[in-house]
Formats: structure tokens, C-alpha cells, sequence
């Protein structure tokens, strides 16, 4: 089947704007950046944007060229790396971000802030590098 080009171009989109957004926390200190409650707030939301928007982009893949349905968030990336789609390094990276999205959305109130500013200095890059390899089967 073929790959619905506006819905991918959308979730690009989307990483993007929220990797653009969160690039500003990137500079602070562990301390400035746990000192901002709003920024705290945009952070974890921005985050969540891209992290959704990385999964929908993951399962759309996965339906209409791979014919499969994988059982959990992490799963699906593991599903492009099987039909060639991701490096290992890559997909390692994108299962421990699929994880920790769950965290966000289910465990809110657990959310280790510090957790937070680790992934935006050290894995913004990997959504971007998604971005990349999926805009790239259009």
C-alpha cells in the first residue's frame, strides 16, 4: 500500500516545530532548566508532541509497507529496524524514547524533570534522524 505523503509530511512537520521548540532548554544547567516550572511544562509537552508524532509516523510505516501491526510503541521501531529501515543505534534510541513517553503519559507524577533535561541536551538529534529516514521514502 502506499504511504499517505500528507500525513507524513504533517508529523515531520511536527517533530520538527517541537525539536525547534525544545533546542531553547538545551543550553541551561540542570539546576536553571529544574528551576522553570512552565518551561518544566512546555518541555515535557513539546516532548510528547514529537514522541507521538515519531510513533504515528512508525505505525503508519509499518501498516501500509510492512503489513504488520506491532504489539507496543517500543515494538514498532523494533519492526523497521527488522526490515532494514533503522540502525540498531537508532532503534535503541527510539524504543528507550517510546518508553519514556510512557512515563510521560501514564506516570506524570513520577516524572523525573532531571530525566527530562537529559533526553532534550542528548536525543533531540534522534528524532531528527527519524524524520530524516522516513520523509526520505516519499
Amino acid at each position: 500500500m502506499t504511504l499517505n505523503a500528507d500525513l507524513i509530511r504533517a508529523r515531520c512537520a511536527e517533530i520538527e516545530d517541537s525539536v525547534v521548540r525544545l533546542e531553547r532548554f538545551k543550553p541551561l544547567t540542570r539546576e536553571e532548566f529544574l528551576a522553570d516550572q512552565d518551561g518544566l511544562d512546555i518541555a515535557c509537552y513539546r516532548l510528547l508532541v514529537a514522541i507521538e508524532a515519531a510513533l504515528a509516523l512508525c505505525y503508519h510505516v509499518t501498516a501500509k509497507r510492512l503489513h504488520k501491526v506491532p504489539e507496543d510503541y517500543a515494538g514498532c521501531f523494533g519492526t523497521l529496524h527488522e526490515a532494514g529501515l533503522l540502525s540498531p543505534d537508532l532503534t535503541t534510541r527510539l524504543q528507550q524514547m517510546a518508553r519514556f513517553r510512557n512515563l510521560l503519559v501514564h506516570m506524570y507524577w513520577k516524572i523525573d524533570y532531571g530525566q527530562v533535561h537529559e533526553v532534550i541536551r542528548t536525543h533531540l538529534d534522534d528524532l531528527r534522524a527519524f524524520r530524516t529516514v522516513i520523509s526520505q521514502m516519499l
